[in-house]
């Protein structure tokens, strides 16, 4: 029996790693973050998963973490492969890794992640971009400070405006006047407020119910905008609309420049309304992406929005394109970095800076906006996990200065070379909060096969990537020893409808598993619906084709959590249908708590339920209701014992896991 199959699992030393990683994902684990995907999982929960399923039940978790492994004879397989986390925990321990994903996005991004990358190379380019196309686009984003001296752009700052339907004037959308604050307000109460009627920015303290204009003495209330909820007052006249029916279909809203934040000759970031000269030099990008575009030296995205769950409410403002999700400049500024980035020699480097371009897509289009002081600045797309139209889009200064944050430059500077070096050496948190982390893991091979093994798997410590169905994953009987991934959770997240914001500049240049199709969207075939009947057949599906390719003692481990019972009724059906039996369950600490979809969750899950399943029923593994709920409570305790303090959706998760082991065995699941 496996460590991981008994209650003597330490889940909660893996929940106080998991806890501390959260915090800083893109610190501890760089490697899964070149690229953004949604519903990442703690690479210090998977290591733990891997050991768990690999050591004996008389060894300890604790004890073996931060040992130098080397499991050259085992492979495991992830049919979910996602940002690639179970492969790269896998590597590290020496196991051979075999990740297979429905979306292309997925598979590209882990496949340049784990491939070659030259260090010394990737400077070279990268400095040979700064001098030529860098400089080009800093151009973009010059202007002048309150003194009259030329300076950097850090941020433009601009609103979405609405035709009123009784007078048709647009209407500026702003449910507030403060424009700026610190993230730390008790610490700094400044904020910046725009004057609603000359446009002047100025600095005032957050608590005051009333200001007055230092330009044109103005008063009027800072926190009441001229929008409430959904519904706008025209600044005409005075006619209130809702804001959804103005907007027009095909057509994408309006915005205007109104503020910039600048980084001044002396060095200080200053917040000023925008001139006439801001005005002039946008309209002027405009007119030069027209030529350029005209010339075709630049190419930009032609594909659609398709309606979906995510989309929808994008398509509904007027965004029907991908492209509408950029202002002109931004479109000018990335149209050059891209056709510079493509003409780059080397594939390998070539492919490492075109993941970094697409990834800087995030952080400079019309749907971020600014977090404000004291963090970083700006708001990415999907902090929602979703397509939400933004009334007061950030843009960012593409290429970047030391200044601003989002940028290419800065990007590329912060997660490449931060991965680079992990990769050369992979690190651990330490058990002791403070202490430097600790290397126990080999260097990452670059040994990356995109030529799937469906004959014999090669153990040699490589990994295999494949982009499909995992329903059909094409690899031999029998053939491996753990499946360890993290399905999708029923229709929380529509990955795909996501993705194609960035597909649609990826499948412009045809690259490795980026083969120009029109989009990654599946639906018959990727394992997400709003139907459970229908969740629970995909899923279903996958776990059959794992029954049939993993070793008569081989295990199916998987992380999960649902706050519904039905999403229970899905995974367990799914699980029994397919021909696995339910061992054990372990609570284990989920993503960070502050995340902007729990953050806003009434009574939020911060923890994954690991499953552990066998191919072959064992009686012996069945017991009563009674002892199953005594043993999430005593798990419960472990936890609180640890120092989670767990809402009661955690608890019912919990529960629900370890009821698995026994409601198998019932013609009827009462969950």
């Amino acid at each position: 029996m496996r460590l991981i199959e008994t209650d003597n699992f330490e889940f909660e030393f893996l929940s106080q790693l998991a806890e501390r990683e959260s915090w800083r994902k893109e610190i501890h684990r760089p490697v899964y973050y070149l690229h953004k995907w949604w519903a990442k999982r703690l690479g210090s929960v998977f290591r733990g998963i891997l050991l768990g399923s690999l050591l004996s039940e008389k060894e300890k978790l604790s004890e073996n973490f931060y040992s130098l492994h080397d499991f050259s004879d085992v492979s495991v397989f992830d049919p979910f492969m996602g940002s690639g986390v179970t492969i790269g925990e896998a590597h590290k321990l020496g196991l051979t890794a075999l990740g297979r994903d429905i979306n292309p996005v997925a598979v590209e991004s882990v496949r340049v992640a784990f491939g070659p990358i030259n260090k010394e190379k990737a400077d070279y380019e990268l400095e040979k971009l700064k001098q030529n196309i860098g400089r080009k686009i800093l151009k973009l984003y010059r202007s002048t400070d309150s003194n009259g001296y030329p300076c950097d752009v850090l941020y433009y700052f601009w609103v979405m405006q609405a035709n009123c339907p009784r007078c048709d004037m647009l209407t500026d959308l702003f449910s507030s006047w403060v424009i700026a604050k610190n993230a730390y307000p008790d610490l700094k109460p400044a904020v910046q407020i725009l004057c609603p009627s000359c446009g002047n920015i100025f600095l005032e303290t957050k608590d005051k119910t009333k200001v007055i204009c230092s330009s044109c003495n103005l008063q009027f209330a800072p926190n009441e905008g001229n929008v409430k909820h959904s519904k706008v007052e025209c600044s005409d006249c005075h006619y209130i609309f809702p804001i959804i029916s103005s907007c027009r279909k095909n057509i994408k809203p309006k915005f205007r420049l109104f503020g910039k934040l600048v980084f001044t000759k002396d060095e200080k970031k200053e917040y000023l309304k925008t001139n006439e000269k801001d005005i002039a030099d946008f309209n002027k990008a405009s007119e030069v992406l027209k030529t350029e575009l005209q010339r075709k030296t630049i190419i930009l995205p032609k594909l659609k929005l398709e309606n979906g769950y995510n989309t929808k409410q994008a398509m509904n403002y007027g965004f029907v394109k991908w492209k509408d999700f950029f202002n002109d400049r931004q479109l000018l500024g990335l149209g050059w970095l891209h056709n510079s980035i493509t003409k780059i020699k080397d594939k390998d480097i070539r492919d490492l800076f075109l993941l970094a371009f697409s990834s800087a897509l995030e952080f400079n289009n019309m749907f971020a906006s600014y977090k404000g002081e004291g963090t970083g600045a700006v708001r990415h797309i999907f902090s929602h996990h979703i397509l939400k139209p933004e009334r007061k889009p950030i843009e960012t200064n593409i290429w970047g200065t030391p200044k601003s944050s989002g940028s290419f430059f800065n990007l590329f500077q912060n997660r490449i070379k931060r991965a680079i070096l992990y990769r050369q050496k992979p690190t651990e948190i330490n058990q002791t909060k403070g202490d430097k982390a600790l290397q126990c893991s080999s260097a990452f091979t670059e040994k990356v096969d995109i030529q799937w093994p469906t004959k014999k798997i090669s153990l040699s410590r490589k990994v295999y990537l494949s982009c499909g169905n995992s329903s059909t994953s094409h690899l031999p009987d029998n053939s491996i020893d753990l499946v360890v991934t993290d399905p999708p959770f029923f229709d929380n997240v529509h990955y795909s409808e996501l993705a194609d914001f960035f597909y649609s500049w990826q499948q412009l240049v045809p690259r490795g598993f980026i083969n120009g199709s029109k989009t990654t969207r599946c639906p018959m075939e990727e394992v997400q619906d709003y139907d459970s009947t229908n969740f629970t057949k995909k899923l279903q599906n996958v776990f059959q084709e794992c029954h049939r390719i993993l070793k008569d003692d081989g295990m199916l481990v998987f992380t999960y959590h649902h706050s519904r019972g039905e999403g229970w009724q899905s995974v367990i059906k799914a699980i029994l249908e397919s021909g696995f039996f339910v061992i054990n369950s372990h609570p284990v600490k989920s993503e960070m708590s502050v995340a902007t979809p729990k953050s806003q969750a009434k009574n939020p899950i911060q923890l994954d339920i690991i499953i552990v399943c066998r191919k072959n029923k064992n009686q012996k593994w069945k017991s009563s209701i009674e002892t199953a709920l005594r043993i999430a409570e005593d798990k419960i305790s472990r936890l609180n014992l640890s120092g989670f303090s767990l809402s009661s959706n955690d608890k019912k998760i919990i529960r629900y896991g370890q009821l698995l082991t026994v409601l198998q065995f019932e013609k009827e699941i009462p969950l």
